[in-house]
């Protein structure tokens, strides 16, 4: 949901001349609202996006504004735009996905109980990851230098840890042992959805993350991560750029990735981002990342409210009904519009839309907005 060139969104409204979103705020700039219209050159400036995660979505980062530039001028067929990709994703249902680096002391821990493991890091990085503890500088080095060496392994060489690992681990699971700590069950459920995949280790770097419906967490530039398993909302800036390294078929560039990544060790706790109640309106919790580019707002309207007003935002907005049936009426509106789960709807700045609810359990519904 949004204008992005490779996926600009249709108007199902037969009676709008123009017939994706992108050409309606070509035409209509001040929709967007005065503020964003200046500032992102008469562009919406994010994406929306459902996600339903069944297999593993691939392990990646994406770049800050000056790298996407470079990546875009050099390698256009890969880095299709030259803007940044910050993103958040909302639970809706429990999600399970990877988020920056664990805390050294945890990946330490993976070196020693999973032999494998240390064998593609290598002696020599694991003792200097050793040595750093304690030095913030030192341990982000160390790091990337563990990191580097597992990720530009001989393809034979970690195939063959890989296959050792999983046979192991697929024995232990057999006699009944505990495989936690080697994080056995996720291991082998990356490895039978990517079988010999090198992103099968990463999760002994990476923080395994479940977010309860609600929850987000918002990955900034550089922060790598990969989405396991669950549904979610994602909102992120109107850019395409992704640099993958694993868990998927698609283009590897690992010595970008390499290069790139924020090799900071923080806990899991501290990659939940946390919403705020909007003290106008007690039905709203806002989710809003320390970008410009977008916020999202949850909307809980309970079942003992049948109108509502949506308040207006000085900038359009994105509306998508996950659950609940009403009629929306605008001043700006055609006629009014029947709102049921999956409806979208594009709100232009400054436009409040009343609700008549005709649910009996009250609605829920994710507004995407940039609030400058």
């Amino acid at each position: 949901m949004g204008a992005h060139p490779k996926g600009d969104a249709q108007i199902k409204d037969n009676r709008i001349a123009q017939t994706t979103l992108g050409q309606w705020i070509a035409h209509f700039p001040a929709c967007l609202g005065s503020k964003v219209k200046d500032t992102f050159q008469g562009q919406l400036p994010f994406l929306f996006k459902v996600l339903s995660v069944n297999t593993a979505l691939s392990i990646q980062a994406h770049p800050n504004r000056e790298l996407a530039a470079r990546l875009h001028a050099h390698f256009p067929e890969y880095y299709p735009d030259n803007n940044h990709k910050p993103e958040m994703a909302i639970a809706l249902t429990p999600f399970q996905g990877l988020c920056g680096f664990r805390p050294v002391e945890e990946i330490l821990e993976f070196l020693k109980c999973v032999p494998e493991f240390h064998a593609l890091v290598g002696k020599e990085a694991v003792e200097e990851l050793q040595c750093s503890v304690g030095d913030a500088v030192r341990i982000s080095q160390a790091l990337k230098k563990c990191f580097t060496r597992m990720m530009n392994c001989e393809k034979k060489v970690f195939v063959d840890q890989l296959n050792m690992l999983v046979k192991r681990v697929t024995e232990e699971v057999a006699a009944g042992k505990d495989t936690s700590s080697s994080n056995g069950d996720l291991l082998l459920r990356l490895h039978s959805q990517y079988p010999g995949d090198i992103g099968c280790f990463s999760i002994y770097f990476l923080n395994n993350m479940v977010l309860d419906p609600g929850q987000a967490m918002f990955l900034g530039a550089n922060e790598p991560h990969a989405y396991l398993y669950g549904d979610c909302i994602e909102c992120m800036a109107c850019s395409d750029n992704t640099v993958r390294a694993g868990l998927t078929p698609k283009y590897i560039d690992v010595n970008t990735l390499c290069e790139m990544l924020n090799y900071s060790p923080a806990p899991a706790s501290s990659k939940i981002f946390p919403c705020v109640q909007d003290p106008s309106d007690p039905c709203v919790e806002l989710y809003d990342p320390p970008v410009p580019d977008f916020s999202v707002m949850r909307i809980q309207v309970p079942a003992s409210v049948k109108q509502y007003t949506m308040a207006p935002v000085d900038s359009a907005s994105i509306l998508l009904v996950i659950e609940g049936d009403a009629v929306a009426t605008s001043v700006a509106a055609l006629s009014d519009v029947t709102l049921r789960r999956g409806t979208v709807l594009f709100v232009s700045a400054n436009e409040s839309v009343s609700l008549h609810i005709t649910s009996s359990s009250g609605m829920n519904m994710f507004r995407a907005c940039c609030l400058l």
